[in-house]
């Protein structure tokens, strides 16, 4: 295991990123995945969704079936077809005539699903889905203990699991659909991590077969604050991890460093102390890493490690358990993977908007290492107005694809001066970079989360 412990025995939920070229990839002339909000109510108020943020501007509403229906052009050419967005899928009236439709129109080997709470799964609304042809489905269980879970599911039951699951298996065993996968998301926090072993043995004992461990997506700066990783990068933590050894080995410690580096006279000890930071810090800028030096000297090491710890456990549990799972880093990872743009993904809002991600999909706030970042949606047109294919081969969007790709813009999470005023504000123009591409900032590209991809 790594010091920074990546965990991940992906399952065949979580699609592999794309092998190929760059621009191959980006000038693909078919979608492979669509993401459609098909609602934007929500029948439970948790607290660390974007619905409760107070930079969030969604209006509620549902995808009018007309709009579903626009995007047939594309279903032929899909790979992947997931209801998902801001809202509960199970509140659309029409969802499983959107999933009938999908079914009759997509490839053989493609599928659909969505993320859920659960709450409507009845046994008859479980059998529908079945009979619709649903393929995947992944419920929300971020806690096991019924007081836990009512404080972070503020309306919900961990009973009302027990019976969606139990709803599930039936229908599943009624229709003879062995395919149909069964899945459970847990969203990592700090009130909620020493949940998570108990979760997914519990999720085992339900029947799951795979399983999404995601950070929090901190959309408030109370929900900074409960999140579980480190603000520093993987690899800075590598360097200052390697320099704190060798500090020690002389007697030093380099977490003193504030403490004598502004004194005036310093004793021989303390002189050597700077000169161990001052190394640390150029072996960093010789590598192009930047060492944000006061949060790396303030990180609390054992709270991390017992986190660490809760991870590997995790993962045991669920190889014992036969569960495929995807878990998080503790870290921000510095090589940035956009599983969107790779994977030819488009996200469609409930007002038929045609966005690249769930980055750039509404208008809120989020927090980047404790520091508040204004998001626009990044519409490339409405399928009212042009077809589904039309918009993904516009040269607008192809253009932005392709320098997505060749990631030839900043990572604010490995900078000393994030977050700048350049990519701060939602009226985005340009970054350092003189980059049109509004990425520098992006969370989803850091290996922190994950979702039904």
């Amino acid at each position: 295991m790594s010091d920074r412990g990546t965990l991940d025995t992906t399952c065949d939920s979580v699609s592999d990123i794309a092998t190929m070229p760059a621009d191959s990839a980006a000038e693909k002339m078919y979608p492979s995945k669509l993401f459609v909000e098909v609602t934007t109510r929500c029948n439970l108020a948790c607290g660390m969704c974007v619905k409760q943020a107070g930079g969030d501007k969604t209006v509620d509403g549902d995808l009018p079936p007309e709009t579903f229906y626009s995007l047939e052009p594309a279903f032929p050419h899909l790979d992947t077809l997931i209801l998902n967005g801001i809202g509960e899928p199970l509140l659309h009236p029409h969802l499983e005539a959107f999933i009938a439709k999908a079914k009759e129109k997509l490839p053989q080997t493609a599928w659909v699903g969505f993320q859920t709470n659960g709450l409507l799964l009845t046994d008859e609304r479980a059998v529908s889905l079945v009979d619709a042809g649903l393929d995947r489905i992944c419920l929300s269980l971020d806690a096991a203990s019924p007081e836990r879970f009512r404080d972070i599911r503020m309306g919900g039951e961990i009973g009302d699991m027990e019976r969606a699951f139990s709803a599930l298996q039936k229908a599943k065993t009624r229709r003879s659909r062995h395919d149909l996968r069964i899945g459970m998301e847990f969203v990592l926090m700090r009130d909620n991590l020493f949940e998570l072993p108990r979760a997914v043995r519990w999720a085992a004992e339900q029947g799951v077969s795979f399983a999404i461990v995601t950070q929090v997506l901190p959309y408030s700066r109370e929900a900074s604050s409960h999140a579980v990783y480190d603000t520093n990068t993987a690899a800075a933590i590598a360097i200052y991890r390697e320099w704190k050894r060798k500090a020690e080995t002389e007697g030093i410690t380099i977490g003193e460093y504030f403490e004598v580096f502004m004194k005036y006279a310093k004793s021989s000890r303390e002189e050597r102390l700077c000169e161990i930071v001052e190394g640390m810090k150029a072996e960093a800028g010789s590598r192009g890493i930047t060492l944000h030096i006061e949060e790396l000297l303030s990180r609390d090491e054992d709270r991390l490690a017992r986190a660490q710890d809760i991870l590997e456990e995790t993962a045991l549990i669920a190889n014992q358990q036969g569960i495929t799972i995807k878990l998080p880093e503790l870290a921000p990872d510095n090589k940035r993977r956009c599983e969107f743009v790779e994977t030819g993904s488009a996200f469609v809002s409930r007002d038929g908007n045609v966005q690249p991600c769930y980055f750039l999909w509404h208008r809120y706030a989020c927090y980047v290492g404790g520091r508040e970042k204004r998001v626009k949606p990044w519409n490339f047109g409405n399928l009212s107005e042009k077809d589904i294919i039309e918009i993904w081969n516009e040269p607008e969007y192809r253009a932005f694809r392709k320098s997505v790709l060749h990631y030839d813009f900043p990572f604010c999470f490995d900078c000393s001066f994030a977050l700048c005023d350049y990519v701060q504000d939602e009226d985005f123009e340009q970054d350092c970079y003189v980059s049109s591409v509004p990425c520098g900032a992006c969370l989803w590209c850091t290996s922190l989360f994950h979702c039904l991809l």
